[in-house]
């Protein structure tokens, strides 16, 4: 039970920072997640366009959201993690045993006596608008916004940050140079394809079904990879309808749910889906939740999992 009101949580913490960062551009702590007036090479402004001052030496970092702590593992920074949230528990290569704290809430105390050289947090601490970090600042310490970006270039972009801010900008191509590699393998194989293929992709379970649309590098992925996203026309993040899925009678299912026990049973077993054309032909899978929603280099993990979804037939043998 814990583990389902964390993740339903989490699932609302996502929609309303997407839903934040789509309609507000009215200033820069809540403008858009992939900001125009970063300068990387000065390090002057953090991702979301924060002025900041880095500290001389970085040696005790504490990571605040598991894509953060996720890019500072494969910058080979794992070791200099003392904290991190609750979600990057699960992230190999940090160590065992360090604090981990709430992402939209903190003991600001505690976390000032450990004094770190400077913070990660994730734009979703301050998607109720609070921002429940701000007291670390004001006592000194080097506050590092990451925005969660939207976009695969904006994933990149918040790789070669992270690596220009500890001094690995080489380690940062590296690995930027690793994933645009997978992706291109990835879409060679799916170039074959004949077909573009409907898909329903399901990140919260009935009754309270969640999917998304545009503005969301889930959606560009599954449009890279010739599916058709059918909520392609609603704006990041959304609650969705039984009558809208039905109705678009999806050719695949996808569900990155995993707070119940067989989500793809679940899916199956619903009352009037078992004419849907993806449940007739046995088409729904189950796309690794962590690599599907954490904006880090990760991703590809997801896009080819979801390439092996949507086309089958090219990955045979």
């Amino acid at each position: 039970m814990k583990k389902l009101s964390k993740t339903i949580a989490l699932i609302l913490t996502i929609a309303a920072l997407f839903a934040l960062a789509a309609c507000d551009n009215s200033s820069p702590a809540t403008s858009s997640t992939e900001p125009d007036d970063v300068t990387v090479e000065r390090i002057d402004y953090d991702r979301d366009g924060n002025t900041i001052t880095l500290p001389d030496e970085i040696n005790k970092i504490i990571s605040i959201g598991p894509s953060n702590t996720e890019v500072l593992v494969a910058l080979g920074y794992g070791d200099k993690i003392i904290a991190t949230d609750a979600y990057s528990s699960n992230v190999p290569g940090i160590k065992e045993g360090i604090s981990d704290f709430s992402m939209m809430a903190n003991d600001g105390e505690l976390i000032i006596e450990m004094d770190p050289d400077v913070i990660f947090v994730t734009g979703m601490s301050r998607a109720g608008g609070d921002d429940p970090y701000a007291v670390i600042a004001q006592a000194g310490i080097c506050l590092i916004y990451m925005p969660s970006s939207v976009s695969i270039e904006g994933i990149k972009e918040d790789i070669r940050y992270m690596a220009a801010v500890l001094s690995v900008e080489e380690t940062g191509e590296e690995i930027i140079a690793n994933m645009e590699a997978e992706i291109e393998r990835i879409l060679e194989i799916t170039s074959a394809a004949s077909e573009t293929k409907r898909v329903y992709f399901e990140i919260a379970a009935a009754p309270n079904m969640y999917s998304f649309g545009s503005g969301t590098f889930l959606h560009e992925m599954i449009e890279m990879l010739g599916g058709e996203n059918i909520f392609g026309e609603t704006i990041s993040w959304a609650s969705v309808s039984d009558e809208a899925i039905l109705d678009a009678d999806p050719e695949v299912i996808l569900t990155t749910v995993n707070y119940i026990d067989n989500p793809i049973d679940e899916i199956k077993s619903r009352d009037g889906w078992n004419n849907v054309t993806a449940i007739a032909n046995d088409a729904v899978y189950y796309i690794s939740t962590d690599a599907s929603n954490r904006p880090s280099h990760n991703i590809v993990i997801a896009m080819e999992q979801i390439a092996r979804a949507i086309h089958p037939e090219l990955f045979e043998g």
